[in-house]
């Protein structure tokens, strides 16, 4: 029985979805590590292979504050890779190698997200993996893809996203496009690269037949231009940034209101929707200004979007004193669409909703101690997600996999430690 099982403190009896695959996970950054946490929290078993010579860039990111430097010591990393044991195998050495490939030889799944061409280079191409495994799924997700004269570049999160499109949308109408401020299209192409490693599995059940997966991160963030796109095609109009205003219905007012600064900050903001009139009598008086629906220039929907700057600055006056969050329930008692954006203590320690779902669940590190996890976003009536533990400490499960998983006895792992091959 593997760690992750002993740990396993839920007490839930309902089965975990991928119990019994086993995924050989080279990945690492974000984007790998977020396709990878996913088959983990479902219950496959996720074994972490690195190189204590090239470890995973996150192990150093975002360390406790003042807290001396660590590779274990990364809240970031425990995150991405929670759920998954860990070992350590040098590719270079005949012995690391001859690990991994065993590893590789007993997974239904092998992932990783190097740029085209690195994994094969290393000595696992498909053809190889297919002499290994002839049953093991490849997922392969790099910047560009595996072929096109684009294949060789590699990229982040923001290159990716400024590639497919998305930069470009976002931000306000007369300002430099302003991008997300977060590599999300690091994540979305980790949830595509768990979505394809599950339609393989579909597929290998079905047929008998394992492939290779060959996914690309910009185009996960081309699909996400898609309407843009198609308004293009269809009406020969460019996208023109908007904020958070809308312009496909007009509606107004459409956008987010600074609100009253709280005991943490000043930066305390709402966002409101008004769509029909009746919402628009309700906001004016939930903010204490009826004059606004005699005003002519916000006398119709019409008008209103005419003059939404003017409209937008007599909100906010009224927004300004108010709590976000008593405005919120205030507004939505009267039908009014309302959201306050909540900040990262807002959501873990007030919003009831993540708390009835059990969203933010605890679970050991070996270095943090015990803290809270993002959750999987699903419920299931017959079937569970799983927060056993943070990331592994690097090489912590070696010895464990190594002899019980994979064969080794004792003294060779000892002396392929000592030779620095795991």
């Amino acid at each position: 029985m593997g760690i992750l099982e002993e740990t396993d403190r839920s007490g839930d009896g309902r089965a975990l979805p991928l119990a019994g695959v086993r995924v050989c996970d080279f990945t690492w950054i974000v984007a790998g590590p977020q396709a990878t946490r996913i088959l983990a929290d479902l219950g496959a078993d996720v074994v972490k292979v690195e190189n204590e010579s090239y470890l995973d860039s996150m192990r150093l990111g975002l360390p406790l504050p003042d807290a001396p430097p660590s590779v274990n010591g990364s809240g970031f990393h425990s995150n991405f890779n929670r759920n998954k044991r860990g070992m350590t195998a040098n590719v270079h050495h005949p012995k690391g190698r001859e690990a991994a490939e065993r590893l590789i030889a007993q997974s239904d799944i092998v992932i990783e997200n190097f740029s085209a061409g690195a994994f094969e280079r290393m000595g696992f191409g498909w053809e190889r993996l297919q002499e290994l495994n002839p049953n093991a799924i490849y997922i392969s997700l790099s910047g560009f893809g595996q072929i096109g004269q684009d294949r060789l570049y590699i990229t982040w999160g923001p290159t990716a996203a400024a590639v497919s499109g998305a930069t470009q949308m976002s931000g306000l109408p007369d300002e430099d496009p302003a991008g997300w401020g977060y590599s999300y299209l690091d994540h979305t192409a980790g949830y595509y690269g768990a979505i394809a490693a599950l339609l393989a599995l579909q597929h290998r059940r079905r047929t008998g037949e394992a492939q290779h997966v060959d996914m690309a991160q910009i185009e996960t963030g081309m699909v996400l231009t898609g309407v843009p796109v198609l308004d293009y095609q269809v009406n020969g109009r460019g996208y023109q940034r908007i904020g958070n205003r809308s312009e496909q219905p007009a509606i107004a007012p459409h956008n987010t209101y600074r609100c009253a600064a709280d005991e943490v900050d000043d930066d305390r903001w709402i966002a409101i929707v008004a769509e029909t009139e009746e919402q628009w009598t309700a906001l004016c008086d939930v903010i204490g200004a009826p004059e606004l629906t005699s005003d002519d220039r916000f006398a119709s929907n019409e008008s209103r979007k005419a003059n939404e700057d003017a409209l937008d600055a007599a909100i906010t006056e009224r927004t300004r004193p108010r709590g976000a969050q008593e405005l919120m329930y205030a507004l939505q008692a009267r039908g009014v669409a309302a959201g306050m954006c909540q900040r990262t203590d807002d959501k873990m320690e007030h919003d009831e909703q993540l708390a009835a779902r059990e969203f933010y669940r605890s679970a050991p590190h070996g270095e943090l101690g015990e803290h809270r996890f993002e959750g999987y976003p699903a419920q299931f009536s017959d079937a569970r997600w799983r927060m056993v533990r943070g990331a592994p400490m690097v090489g912590e499960d070696s010895m464990e996999v190594l002899t019980e998983l994979l064969g080794y006895s004792a003294d060779e792992v000892a002396e392929m430690m000592a030779e620095l091959a795991v």
